[in-house]
């Protein structure tokens, strides 16, 4: 989960999908463990915790690990507690990356994501260093590869359902609201549409365009040391990421 280019994106979440669906599901049922513990166990009335189930159910998480995730967070069973960091620094090239992650070792995951950013050419700064170059946007996909949707009818309804603005582009229908509309939005919508994520993310405001190789390959690296961490639930970053082949 990270970068610009939400098709980037996506097509990196699916490559992750097929090939580490366990650690998905770690790092959601960490997300469900915080929901439950700071709001309750029942969705209606846990926002958070409602909109953590629609991300794991389109992350196809089974209900099963869904629900026992959510008994043993309420009770039922022992779970660590597990605290929200957030770490700014620069890639390599100077591209601003933010990491954010949930710990129950603090030291540990710092000592993790410094690691990843000195040992290929990058370096964790202060809080705040970078985060002022990103909007807090949410972010809703619908994916339309076969153009069957009327692109028309999809802004319209995303309109009316409170979105700020809608993109199409190459197969992909791209919705952006306010952080805290997301959930509300992507409720309206998904009884209409199927709905690929839905989820507050961080969009810079300008992108970095690597052109060494070296730079390319090390900040991939990077990027796959860092989301390959279980403490790691999201990273940000301004690279204008090319294509993978």
């Amino acid at each position: 989960m990270s970068g610009h280019s939400k098709w980037s994106t996506i097509k990196r979440k699916k490559g992750a999908n097929d090939a580490q669906r366990a650690k998905i599901f770690t790092k959601i049922a960490r997300e469900i463990i915080v929901a439950v513990k700071a709001g309750g166990p029942d969705p209606a009335n846990n926002a958070s915790l409602k909109d953590v189930i629609a991300k794991a159910r389109s992350n196809n998480m089974p209900n099963d690990n869904i629900n026992r995730t959510i008994k043993k967070a309420a009770g039922a069973g022992d779970t660590a507690d597990y605290f929200p960091m957030t770490y700014e620094g620069y890639g390599p090239g100077g591209v601003a990356v933010i990491v954010e992650a949930l710990t129950d070792n603090k030291n540990r995951t710092a000592a993790d994501v410094r690691a990843a950013f000195s040992k290929y050419g990058g370096n964790m700064g202060t809080t705040g260093c970078v985060s002022f170059m990103f909007d807090h946007k949410g972010i809703i996909i619908i994916e339309d590869e076969d153009g069957e949707l009327d692109e028309d009818e999809v802004t319209m309804d995303a309109l009316e359902a409170g979105a700020e603005d809608v993109s199409i582009e190459n197969g992909v229908i791209e919705i952006d609201t306010v952080p805290n509309e997301v959930g509300a939005v992507r409720e309206a919508l998904e009884e209409k549409y199927t709905i690929a994520s839905a989820e507050d993310t961080m969009v810079p405001q300008t992108t970095t365009t690597l052109t060494d190789e070296k730079q390319i390959t090390n900040m991939r690296k990077m990027l796959d040391v860092l989301e390959d961490n279980d403490d790691v639930q999201n990273v940000y970053h301004s690279w204008d990421m090319p294509d993978e082949e």
